[in-house]
Protein backbone atom coordinates (compact mmCIF):
# COMPACT_ATOMS: atom_id res chain seq x y z
CA UNK A 1 0.00 0.00 0.00
CA UNK A 2 1.37 3.13 -1.08
CA UNK A 3 -0.96 5.58 0.65
CA UNK A 4 0.72 5.85 4.72
CA UNK A 5 -2.59 6.56 5.73
CA UNK A 6 -4.51 3.62 4.48
CA UNK A 7 -1.86 1.63 5.53
CA UNK A 8 -1.99 2.78 9.44
CA UNK A 9 -5.83 3.13 8.96
CA UNK A 10 -5.22 -0.92 8.02
CA UNK A 11 -3.04 -1.80 10.60
CA UNK A 12 -5.16 -0.28 13.11
CA UNK A 13 -7.93 -2.11 12.10
CA UNK A 14 -6.77 -5.36 12.54
CA UNK A 15 -4.74 -4.24 16.25
CA UNK A 16 -8.74 -3.67 17.24
CA UNK A 17 -9.55 -7.03 15.72
CA UNK A 18 -7.26 -9.08 17.39
CA UNK A 19 -7.97 -7.31 20.83
CA UNK A 20 -11.65 -7.71 20.69
CA UNK A 21 -11.06 -11.33 19.62
CA UNK A 22 -9.10 -11.80 22.38
CA UNK A 23 -11.74 -9.66 24.76
CA UNK A 24 -14.70 -12.31 23.40
CA UNK A 25 -12.56 -15.22 24.39
CA UNK A 26 -11.30 -14.15 27.31
CA UNK A 27 -14.92 -12.90 28.59
CA UNK A 28 -16.63 -16.83 27.87
CA UNK A 29 -13.52 -17.79 29.71
CA UNK A 30 -14.30 -15.90 32.76
CA UNK A 31 -15.59 -18.80 34.88
CA UNK A 32 -12.71 -20.64 34.33
CA UNK A 33 -10.20 -21.03 37.36
CA UNK A 34 -6.99 -18.33 37.28
CA UNK A 35 -4.68 -20.72 35.96
CA UNK A 36 -6.74 -22.37 33.33
CA UNK A 37 -7.51 -18.25 32.30
CA UNK A 38 -3.86 -17.62 32.08
CA UNK A 39 -3.42 -20.89 29.49
CA UNK A 40 -6.42 -19.44 27.54
CA UNK A 41 -4.83 -15.75 27.09
CA UNK A 42 -1.22 -17.47 26.82
CA UNK A 43 -3.08 -20.03 24.19
CA UNK A 44 -4.87 -17.38 22.20
CA UNK A 45 -1.90 -14.82 21.89
CA UNK A 46 0.63 -17.78 20.98
CA UNK A 47 -1.75 -18.92 17.81
CA UNK A 48 -2.23 -15.29 16.59
CA UNK A 49 1.47 -14.99 16.30
CA UNK A 50 2.07 -17.99 14.75
CA UNK A 51 -0.40 -17.43 12.25
CA UNK A 52 0.48 -14.18 11.45
CA UNK A 53 4.64 -15.16 11.83
CA UNK A 54 4.02 -17.61 8.99
CA UNK A 55 1.95 -15.88 6.69
CA UNK A 56 4.73 -13.16 6.83
CA UNK A 57 7.44 -15.59 6.18
CA UNK A 58 5.38 -16.80 3.30
CA UNK A 59 4.57 -13.59 1.86
CA UNK A 60 8.20 -11.87 2.49
CA UNK A 61 10.28 -15.30 0.29
CA UNK A 62 10.36 -14.86 -3.04
CA UNK A 63 12.47 -17.61 -3.73
CA UNK A 64 11.16 -21.25 -5.08
CA UNK A 65 8.91 -23.35 -2.98
CA UNK A 66 5.65 -25.04 -2.36
CA UNK A 67 3.46 -22.23 -3.47
CA UNK A 68 0.99 -24.23 -2.60
CA UNK A 69 1.69 -24.18 0.84
CA UNK A 70 2.84 -20.91 1.15
CA UNK A 71 -0.98 -19.97 -0.13
CA UNK A 72 -2.41 -21.53 2.80
CA UNK A 73 -0.17 -19.83 5.56
CA UNK A 74 -1.14 -16.66 3.54
CA UNK A 75 -4.48 -16.96 4.00
CA UNK A 76 -4.49 -18.09 7.66
CA UNK A 77 -4.95 -14.61 8.92
CA UNK A 78 -7.16 -14.14 6.34
CA UNK A 79 -9.63 -16.57 7.72
CA UNK A 80 -9.05 -15.22 11.04
CA UNK A 81 -9.03 -11.95 10.49
CA UNK A 82 -12.36 -12.15 9.02
CA UNK A 83 -14.10 -14.11 11.74
CA UNK A 84 -12.33 -11.44 14.49
CA UNK A 85 -13.69 -8.01 12.45
CA UNK A 86 -17.42 -9.69 12.93
CA UNK A 87 -16.89 -9.94 16.25
CA UNK A 88 -15.09 -6.52 16.67
CA UNK A 89 -18.20 -4.77 15.74
CA UNK A 90 -20.90 -6.03 18.50
CA UNK A 91 -18.02 -5.53 21.33
CA UNK A 92 -17.14 -2.37 20.50
CA UNK A 93 -20.97 -1.02 20.32
CA UNK A 94 -20.86 -2.67 23.78
CA UNK A 95 -18.16 -0.93 25.20
CA UNK A 96 -18.77 2.64 23.75
CA UNK A 97 -22.16 1.54 25.82
CA UNK A 98 -20.85 0.81 28.48
CA UNK A 99 -19.09 4.07 28.41
CA UNK A 100 -21.80 6.14 28.00
CA UNK A 101 -23.44 4.00 31.06
CA UNK A 102 -20.63 4.82 33.08
CA UNK A 103 -20.13 8.72 31.98
CA UNK A 104 -23.93 8.99 33.23
CA UNK A 105 -23.28 7.05 36.37
CA UNK A 106 -20.02 9.50 37.08
CA UNK A 107 -21.78 12.26 36.39
CA UNK A 108 -25.53 11.38 38.39
CA UNK A 109 -23.68 9.85 41.71
CA UNK A 110 -22.75 11.67 44.72
CA UNK A 111 -19.40 12.83 45.30
CA UNK A 112 -17.11 10.30 47.22
CA UNK A 113 -19.02 7.37 45.91
CA UNK A 114 -17.71 4.39 44.27
CA UNK A 115 -18.97 3.54 41.04
CA UNK A 116 -19.62 -0.05 40.45
CA UNK A 117 -18.62 -1.79 37.32
CA UNK A 118 -20.27 -2.45 34.40
CA UNK A 119 -18.83 -6.26 33.24
CA UNK A 120 -18.81 -7.38 29.22
CA UNK A 121 -21.97 -9.31 28.70
CA UNK A 122 -21.20 -12.91 28.52
CA UNK A 123 -24.13 -13.51 25.89
CA UNK A 124 -23.33 -10.82 23.69
CA UNK A 125 -19.52 -12.46 23.65
CA UNK A 126 -21.00 -15.81 22.42
CA UNK A 127 -23.10 -14.05 20.26
CA UNK A 128 -20.09 -12.18 18.60
CA UNK A 129 -18.10 -15.45 18.52
CA UNK A 130 -21.11 -17.56 16.69
CA UNK A 131 -21.39 -14.05 14.11
CA UNK A 132 -17.89 -14.68 13.49
CA UNK A 133 -18.00 -17.56 12.76
CA UNK A 134 -19.93 -16.87 9.85
CA UNK A 135 -17.23 -15.49 7.21
CA UNK A 136 -14.88 -18.17 8.90
CA UNK A 137 -16.58 -20.87 7.82
CA UNK A 138 -17.66 -19.09 4.44
CA UNK A 139 -13.97 -18.66 3.69
CA UNK A 140 -13.19 -21.99 4.61
CA UNK A 141 -15.56 -23.76 2.65
CA UNK A 142 -14.21 -20.99 -0.62
CA UNK A 143 -11.01 -22.94 -0.16
CA UNK A 144 -12.81 -26.63 0.28
CA UNK A 145 -15.35 -26.09 -2.69
CA UNK A 146 -15.40 -23.32 -4.11
CA UNK A 147 -11.88 -22.89 -5.15
CA UNK A 148 -12.49 -25.56 -7.99
CA UNK A 149 -16.37 -25.04 -8.35
CA UNK A 150 -16.05 -23.86 -11.99
CA UNK A 151 -19.37 -22.06 -13.70
CA UNK A 152 -20.31 -22.24 -16.94
CA UNK A 153 -21.73 -18.39 -17.47
CA UNK A 154 -23.49 -17.94 -20.91
CA UNK A 155 -23.32 -14.50 -22.32
CA UNK A 156 -25.26 -13.35 -25.29
CA UNK A 157 -23.53 -10.39 -27.34
CA UNK A 158 -25.16 -8.49 -30.21
CA UNK A 159 -23.60 -6.46 -32.90
CA UNK A 160 -25.07 -4.59 -35.39
CA UNK A 161 -21.21 -5.32 -37.55
CA UNK A 162 -20.86 -9.15 -36.75
CA UNK A 163 -20.50 -10.91 -40.48
CA UNK A 164 -23.42 -12.88 -41.67
CA UNK A 165 -21.52 -16.15 -41.70
CA UNK A 166 -20.93 -16.03 -37.81
CA UNK A 167 -24.62 -14.85 -36.61
CA UNK A 168 -24.37 -17.65 -33.79
CA UNK A 169 -21.02 -17.96 -33.41
CA UNK A 170 -19.84 -19.63 -30.16
CA UNK A 171 -16.63 -18.22 -28.48
CA UNK A 172 -15.28 -19.87 -24.77
CA UNK A 173 -12.65 -17.30 -22.56
CA UNK A 174 -11.02 -18.99 -20.00
CA UNK A 175 -8.38 -17.03 -17.85
CA UNK A 176 -6.07 -16.89 -14.69
CA UNK A 177 -5.38 -20.69 -14.82
CA UNK A 178 -2.37 -19.88 -12.14
CA UNK A 179 -1.64 -23.58 -12.39
CA UNK A 180 0.95 -23.04 -10.24
CA UNK A 181 -1.52 -23.09 -7.54
CA UNK A 182 -2.92 -26.44 -7.94
CA UNK A 183 -1.65 -29.04 -5.75
CA UNK A 184 -2.91 -31.93 -8.56
CA UNK A 185 -4.21 -31.93 -12.24
CA UNK A 186 -7.53 -33.05 -10.80
CA UNK A 187 -9.03 -29.91 -11.20
CA UNK A 188 -8.24 -28.68 -14.46
CA UNK A 189 -9.07 -32.19 -15.92
CA UNK A 190 -12.77 -31.24 -14.86
CA UNK A 191 -12.25 -28.08 -16.29
CA UNK A 192 -11.47 -29.00 -19.40
CA UNK A 193 -13.80 -31.32 -19.87
CA UNK A 194 -16.68 -28.85 -19.09
CA UNK A 195 -15.24 -26.72 -21.45
CA UNK A 196 -15.56 -29.49 -24.09
CA UNK A 197 -19.02 -29.96 -23.02
CA UNK A 198 -19.74 -26.51 -24.28
CA UNK A 199 -19.35 -27.54 -27.81
CA UNK A 200 -17.68 -24.00 -28.78
CA UNK A 201 -16.45 -23.20 -32.30
CA UNK A 202 -13.45 -20.89 -30.61
CA UNK A 203 -11.62 -21.31 -27.64
CA UNK A 204 -9.76 -18.09 -26.38
CA UNK A 205 -7.13 -17.53 -23.19
CA UNK A 206 -6.49 -14.27 -21.86
CA UNK A 207 -3.48 -14.39 -19.70
CA UNK A 208 -1.80 -15.55 -16.53
CA UNK A 209 -1.00 -19.34 -16.87
CA UNK A 210 0.99 -19.34 -14.24
CA UNK A 211 1.82 -17.45 -11.08
CA UNK A 212 5.89 -17.31 -11.59
CA UNK A 213 7.59 -19.46 -13.55
CA UNK A 214 7.44 -21.87 -16.88
CA UNK A 215 7.42 -25.15 -15.33
CA UNK A 216 4.22 -24.47 -12.69
CA UNK A 217 2.36 -25.21 -15.82
CA UNK A 218 3.85 -28.54 -17.24
CA UNK A 219 2.40 -31.00 -15.30
CA UNK A 220 -0.96 -29.62 -16.29
CA UNK A 221 -0.01 -29.52 -20.43
CA UNK A 222 -1.53 -33.31 -21.07
CA UNK A 223 -4.72 -32.38 -19.26
CA UNK A 224 -4.90 -28.75 -21.07
CA UNK A 225 -3.82 -30.38 -24.26
CA UNK A 226 -7.30 -31.77 -23.87
CA UNK A 227 -9.43 -29.07 -25.11
CA UNK A 228 -11.00 -29.55 -28.47
CA UNK A 229 -11.22 -26.77 -31.09
CA UNK A 230 -11.53 -26.77 -35.08
CA UNK A 231 -10.37 -23.75 -35.32
CA UNK A 232 -6.35 -22.84 -33.28
CA UNK A 233 -6.93 -21.83 -29.70
CA UNK A 234 -5.46 -18.38 -29.55
CA UNK A 235 -3.87 -17.18 -26.55
CA UNK A 236 -2.32 -14.01 -24.36
CA UNK A 237 -0.14 -13.23 -22.09
CA UNK A 238 -0.85 -12.03 -18.31
CA UNK A 239 1.27 -9.77 -15.36
CA UNK A 240 1.84 -13.03 -13.84
CA UNK A 241 3.68 -14.71 -16.91
CA UNK A 242 6.66 -12.44 -17.17
CA UNK A 243 7.91 -13.77 -14.10
CA UNK A 244 8.37 -10.47 -12.18
CA UNK A 245 7.27 -11.85 -8.62
CA UNK A 246 10.34 -13.63 -7.93
CA UNK A 247 13.94 -13.26 -7.79
CA UNK A 248 16.06 -14.70 -10.52
CA UNK A 249 19.70 -15.12 -10.69
CA UNK A 250 20.34 -13.18 -13.99
CA UNK A 251 18.32 -11.15 -16.50
CA UNK A 252 19.15 -13.89 -18.88
CA UNK A 253 17.76 -16.71 -16.60
CA UNK A 254 14.26 -14.69 -16.11
CA UNK A 255 14.02 -14.10 -20.13
CA UNK A 256 14.67 -17.65 -20.51
CA UNK A 257 11.36 -17.96 -18.34
CA UNK A 258 9.42 -16.06 -20.41
CA UNK A 259 10.99 -18.20 -23.47
CA UNK A 260 10.15 -21.68 -21.65
CA UNK A 261 6.49 -20.51 -20.74
CA UNK A 262 6.11 -19.42 -24.73
CA UNK A 263 7.12 -22.50 -25.93
CA UNK A 264 4.69 -24.32 -23.46
CA UNK A 265 1.61 -22.30 -24.41
CA UNK A 266 2.92 -24.31 -28.04
CA UNK A 267 2.89 -27.66 -26.59
CA UNK A 268 -0.10 -27.20 -25.59
CA UNK A 269 -1.84 -26.30 -28.95
CA UNK A 270 -2.44 -22.80 -28.15
CA UNK A 271 -1.46 -20.15 -30.50
CA UNK A 272 0.25 -16.94 -28.39
CA UNK A 273 -0.57 -13.39 -30.21
CA UNK A 274 2.28 -11.57 -28.96
CA UNK A 275 1.04 -8.13 -30.52
CA UNK A 276 -0.28 -9.50 -33.44
CA UNK A 277 -3.14 -10.77 -34.86
CA UNK A 278 -5.12 -13.46 -36.79
CA UNK A 279 -7.93 -14.24 -39.16
CA UNK A 280 -10.53 -16.40 -39.34
CA UNK A 281 -12.65 -17.07 -42.09
CA UNK A 282 -16.28 -18.74 -42.48
CA UNK A 283 -18.41 -18.98 -45.45
CA UNK A 284 -16.60 -16.21 -46.53
CA UNK A 285 -16.88 -13.35 -44.48
CA UNK A 286 -13.88 -12.67 -41.76
CA UNK A 287 -13.17 -11.56 -38.37
CA UNK A 288 -9.73 -10.96 -36.65
CA UNK A 289 -8.71 -12.10 -33.51
CA UNK A 290 -6.43 -9.42 -31.58
CA UNK A 291 -4.00 -10.12 -28.81
CA UNK A 292 -1.34 -7.79 -26.82
CA UNK A 293 1.18 -8.49 -24.14
CA UNK A 294 -0.33 -7.18 -20.75
CA UNK A 295 -0.37 -3.45 -21.01
CA UNK A 296 -1.63 -1.99 -17.54
CA UNK A 297 -3.29 1.31 -16.74
CA UNK A 298 -1.93 0.95 -13.31
CA UNK A 299 1.47 1.78 -12.20
CA UNK A 300 2.82 -1.45 -10.68
CA UNK A 301 1.62 -3.69 -13.68
CA UNK A 302 3.80 -3.65 -16.91
CA UNK A 303 3.20 -1.96 -20.05
CA UNK A 304 4.24 -4.57 -22.54
CA UNK A 305 1.66 -4.36 -25.08
CA UNK A 306 1.54 -2.82 -27.78
CA UNK A 307 -1.94 -2.02 -29.42
CA UNK A 308 -1.05 0.14 -32.62
CA UNK A 309 1.47 -3.29 -34.50
CA UNK A 310 -1.33 -5.64 -33.16
CA UNK A 311 -4.74 -3.41 -34.43
CA UNK A 312 -2.51 -3.19 -37.32
CA UNK A 313 -1.62 -6.69 -37.93
CA UNK A 314 -5.32 -6.91 -38.26
CA UNK A 315 -5.86 -5.38 -41.36
CA UNK A 316 -9.57 -4.23 -42.74
CA UNK A 317 -11.55 -7.09 -41.04
CA UNK A 318 -15.34 -5.96 -40.33
CA UNK A 319 -15.06 -7.45 -36.85
CA UNK A 320 -12.01 -7.70 -34.28
CA UNK A 321 -11.86 -9.45 -31.10
CA UNK A 322 -8.96 -8.37 -28.61
CA UNK A 323 -7.41 -10.49 -25.85
CA UNK A 324 -5.92 -8.12 -23.45
CA UNK A 325 -5.34 -9.27 -19.78
CA UNK A 326 -5.96 -6.24 -18.02
CA UNK A 327 -8.86 -4.67 -18.11
CA UNK A 328 -7.79 -0.96 -17.52
CA UNK A 329 -6.31 -1.09 -20.69
CA UNK A 330 -9.65 -0.71 -22.15
CA UNK A 331 -10.52 3.14 -21.47
CA UNK A 332 -7.03 3.90 -21.21
CA UNK A 333 -6.31 2.68 -24.96
CA UNK A 334 -8.91 0.27 -26.52
CA UNK A 335 -11.43 2.77 -26.83
CA UNK A 336 -9.47 4.49 -29.08
CA UNK A 337 -9.69 1.64 -31.63
CA UNK A 338 -13.31 2.04 -32.30
CA UNK A 339 -13.42 -0.98 -34.51
CA UNK A 340 -12.42 -3.25 -31.76
CA UNK A 341 -15.50 -4.50 -31.14
CA UNK A 342 -15.05 -6.78 -28.25
CA UNK A 343 -12.33 -6.98 -25.60
CA UNK A 344 -11.78 -10.13 -23.55
CA UNK A 345 -9.66 -9.74 -20.17
CA UNK A 346 -9.39 -11.36 -16.96
CA UNK A 347 -6.82 -10.13 -14.07
CA UNK A 348 -9.49 -9.14 -11.63
CA UNK A 349 -10.64 -12.54 -10.12
CA UNK A 350 -13.13 -10.60 -8.39
CA UNK A 351 -11.03 -10.67 -5.57
CA UNK A 352 -11.84 -13.68 -5.28
CA UNK A 353 -14.81 -12.99 -2.64
CA UNK A 354 -17.67 -10.89 -2.76
CA UNK A 355 -21.58 -10.68 -3.61
CA UNK A 356 -22.25 -12.07 -7.10
CA UNK A 357 -25.91 -11.66 -7.23
CA UNK A 358 -28.30 -10.79 -10.19
CA UNK A 359 -29.42 -7.96 -8.08
CA UNK A 360 -26.41 -7.28 -6.24
CA UNK A 361 -22.61 -7.41 -7.84
CA UNK A 362 -20.12 -6.22 -5.00
CA UNK A 363 -16.47 -7.30 -4.10
CA UNK A 364 -13.63 -4.84 -2.61
CA UNK A 365 -11.19 -5.00 -5.95
CA UNK A 366 -14.35 -2.44 -7.39
CA UNK A 367 -12.51 0.09 -5.44
CA UNK A 368 -9.52 -0.63 -7.45
CA UNK A 369 -10.89 -1.38 -11.04
CA UNK A 370 -13.86 0.33 -12.90
CA UNK A 371 -14.38 -2.74 -15.04
CA UNK A 372 -13.40 -5.39 -12.46
CA UNK A 373 -16.17 -8.62 -13.77
CA UNK A 374 -18.82 -9.37 -16.18
CA UNK A 375 -19.77 -6.78 -18.87
CA UNK A 376 -19.44 -3.58 -20.17
CA UNK A 377 -20.15 -1.62 -23.12
CA UNK A 378 -19.63 2.21 -24.43
CA UNK A 379 -20.78 2.90 -27.66
CA UNK A 380 -20.39 -0.22 -29.72
CA UNK A 381 -17.78 -1.52 -27.88
CA UNK A 382 -17.88 -3.85 -25.05
CA UNK A 383 -15.68 -5.30 -22.50
CA UNK A 384 -15.89 -8.79 -20.96
CA UNK A 385 -14.01 -9.30 -17.63
CA UNK A 386 -13.83 -13.08 -17.35
CA UNK A 387 -12.98 -13.40 -13.20
CA UNK A 388 -10.72 -16.48 -13.90
CA UNK A 389 -10.58 -20.15 -13.54
CA UNK A 390 -7.04 -20.38 -11.32
CA UNK A 391 -6.57 -19.21 -7.69
CA UNK A 392 -3.90 -16.80 -6.16
CA UNK A 393 -2.56 -15.76 -2.86
CA UNK A 394 -6.34 -17.22 -0.99
CA UNK A 395 -6.91 -20.34 -1.97
CA UNK A 396 -10.54 -20.34 -2.41
CA UNK A 397 -13.39 -18.46 -4.16
CA UNK A 398 -16.27 -17.24 -1.95
CA UNK A 399 -19.35 -15.82 -4.32
CA UNK A 400 -17.07 -15.08 -7.60
CA UNK A 401 -16.43 -19.05 -8.42
CA UNK A 402 -14.10 -19.88 -10.99
CA UNK A 403 -15.33 -18.76 -14.17
CA UNK A 404 -15.65 -20.29 -18.15
CA UNK A 405 -17.30 -17.85 -20.44
CA UNK A 406 -19.48 -18.91 -23.44
CA UNK A 407 -20.13 -15.88 -25.41
CA UNK A 408 -22.82 -16.35 -28.35
CA UNK A 409 -22.34 -13.82 -30.74
CA UNK A 410 -25.59 -12.59 -32.11
CA UNK A 411 -26.17 -9.84 -35.13
CA UNK A 412 -28.13 -7.25 -33.88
Amino acid sequence: MRNPIVLWLVLGLVVLAEWYGYQAVRTLAQHLSPGARRGVAIGYWLLTVAVWGLAIWAGSTRQAGNTVLKSYLMSLPLLLLAAKIVVLVPLLLEDLTRLGRWALSSATRPAGVAGEAIPRSKFLAMVALGLGAIPFAGLLWGMVKGATDYQVRRVTLKFPNLPPAFDGFKVIQISDLHTGSFNSTEPLQRAVALINQQAADLVLMTGDLVNNRATEVEPHIPALQGIKSDLPIFSSLGNHDYGDYVQWGSAAEKRANLERLMQNHAKIGWTLLNDTAHTIERGGDKIAIVGVQNWSSHANFPKHGNLPKAHAASGDAPFKILLSHDPSHWEAQVLSYPDIDLTLSGHTHGMQFGVNLPFLKWSPVEYVYKQWAGLYEQGRQKLYVNVGLGFLGYPGRVGFLPEITLFELRRA
